[in-house]
């Protein structure tokens, strides 16, 4: 399959794309995003936009105009790309949105994603929602654990669930002639969950141990501890699992409240994507989920975030420990939401950066640009991040060295980042833009990732947005575009620094505050 491809006076478009794209985008994810804040009992949820009678084509062109000539007349769409299944989306009438995508697997990947993560837990419940994670699979109302443990494995069906800091998923994937009794039964662990007293104690012990484990994973650790330091004294700078005491304190009344509070249908996202048929799990949702009952008070996720917004804070935490063979040490950047145009420039500048790890082999014979900056100095492993949230965000870069000279690193990773502000070569450009978009391609291979990929898009977006406007955007994507972005996120900025380990050779937060306004390049 080839790549899309700018054609002609590809720069001059681009910059008149990403320009309009700017304008419309904002535009366009301000007005859903007000309609979400104003819906009451009377007035229903807006309804999410489907795309069934359009075509790829069709729906680029509208969401950038009618007129719009932002792309050159000769800019080759992929065929194969234009293909691609539409997301249907449909809404329940509590608020509950269903999309389903179709593949012919005889397989099928559903589940339910959750606006409802860490972030909006009191401190002093934190921990509450990955408690949930491991209770509500210990037995409804309707089926006891042996039960529902039995009926998962007649079906061979796989079941799974995950919390992040601002979502929660509960998935399963069958075959498809199984996909109307999974459905039925992730409504059942969802809704009639027991959350016996004894379970809750047993799984308490099963979260401690699981809270050992991830602080001996030194890559876990370093992230909390950088979350914790950039995001201090807010809601965003918790950890997942929660503090010991918490764990520890925690009691059937407050998941039950969490529940109540928080396991609504208008914050919920139904995702089916395989060799299933819209109508009918629009028919079983109804079924199954049309009697939950929304909050006719809650007025959007964005209302709880702008209660407790996230605060970004230029910091340094470090957390010697000379018995670790190897150092680690991060450095971010705060960047935007999701919804912000400048997401997708960043999602490139990531690409570009890239990963790279000592045992490749590859030395400085790479084309991924920290990895040949780090590949004579201590380093084992670089990765660039970009982790985005609802109103923030943090890119940077994540790297293992051996303790020895440190400041070389150091210099080399800061070196990277800065020279993006100011020089990015078209050959680079071109190869973090293949790079991004083949990562996007690998996700249709994958009906479990494509779920996940829907259920995330709906509830941080408020729709779907298919492969075809996607690459445009990525296209869009210039080198001036790339450098007013690294400019205005990296260039000169208060960064959050964590480290641990044998980091005695790790310059002090001073040092690397100067090297955000090197311009030697």
């Amino acid at each position: 399959m080839t790549s899309v491809k700018l054609c002609g006076d590809a720069l001059v478009y681009s910059r008149r794309l990403n320009s309009l794209f700017r304008t419309v985008s904002n535009q366009r994810f301000q007005r859903f995003s007000s309609q979400v804040a104003e819906s009451t009992s009377t007035i229903p949820p807006p309804v999410a936009p489907t795309f069934v009678s359009r075509s790829p084509l069709q729906r680029f062109k509208s969401l950038f105009g009618k007129y719009a000539t932002a792309l050159p007349p000769n800019y080759q769409f992929e065929p194969e790309l234009q293909k691609q299944v539409p997301t249907r989306v449909s809404q329940l009438d509590n608020g509950l949105r269903v999309a389903t995508e179709y593949a012919p697997t005889g397989t099928a990947t559903l589940g339910v994603w959750i606006d409802a993560g860490t972030r909006f837990e009191p401190e002093r419940v934190n921990g509450a929602a990955h408690f949930l994670e491991h209770l509500i699979f210990k037995g409804t109302t309707q089926r006891t654990q042996h039960q529902l443990e039995v009926e998962v494995e007649d079906i061979g069906a796989h079941l799974n669930a995950y919390t992040s800091r601002e979502q929660t998923a509960y998935y399963a994937r069958s075959l498809k002639e199984d996909v109307p009794q999974v459905l039925e039964l992730l409504s059942d662990i969802l809704k009639n969950s027991r959350f016996d007293a004894a379970a809750v104690e047993r799984e308490r012990d099963v979260i401690l141990r699981e809270m050992e484990e991830v602080n001996q994973q030194a890559e876990e650790v370093l992230f909390d501890y950088l979350h914790a330091s950039a995001y201090q004294d807010t809601p965003l700078g918790r950890t997942i699992l929660g503090p010991e005491e918490n764990i520890r304190a925690l009691t059937r009344e407050d998941l039950v409240e969490y529940v109540k509070l928080h396991y609504k249908p208008h914050r919920m996202v139904l995702s089916v994507v395989g060799d299933v048929e819209h109508q009918q799990v629009v028919e079983l949702a109804k079924r199954h989920f049309g009697g939950m009952e929304a909050d006719p008070t809650f007025s959007g996720v964005n209302t709880l975030v702008s209660a407790s917004p996230a605060y970004f804070t230029g910091s340094d935490v470090r957390i010697r420990n000379d018995d670790l063979p190897m150092a680690h040490f991060t450095i971010a950047f705060e960047t935007c939401g999701w919804t912000h145009p400048d997401t997708v420039a960043l999602m490139v500048l990531q690409s570009l950066l890239g990963s790279w790890d000592r045992s490749s082999g590859l030395g400085m014979n790479t084309g991924i640009r920290l990895g040949a900056a780090v590949a004579d100095t201590s380093c084992q492993s670089v990765m660039s991040y970009n982790t985005t949230y609802t109103d923030t965000g943090l890119f940077g870069v994540y790297a293992v060295a051996e303790p020895v000279e440190l400041d070389d690193v150091g210099y080399a990773v800061l070196h990277e980042l800065v020279r993006a502000c100011f020089k990015v070569e078209e050959a680079d450009l071109q190869r973090a833009k293949v790079q991004l978009k083949t990562n996007l391609l690998g996700q249709l291979d994958n009906t479990t990732a494509e779920a996940e990929e829907v259920g995330r898009q709906l509830l941080v977006y408020g729709r779907r947005i298919p492969l075809l406007e996607m690459f445009a955007r990525i296209d869009a994507v210039d080198i001036s575009t790339l450098k007013r972005v690294a400019n205005r996120y990296i260039y000169d900025r208060d960064p959050a620094v964590a480290a641990m380990g044998p980091i005695f050779t790790l310059p002090d937060y001073n040092w690397i505050r100067r090297r955000t306004f090197w311009n030697r390049y």
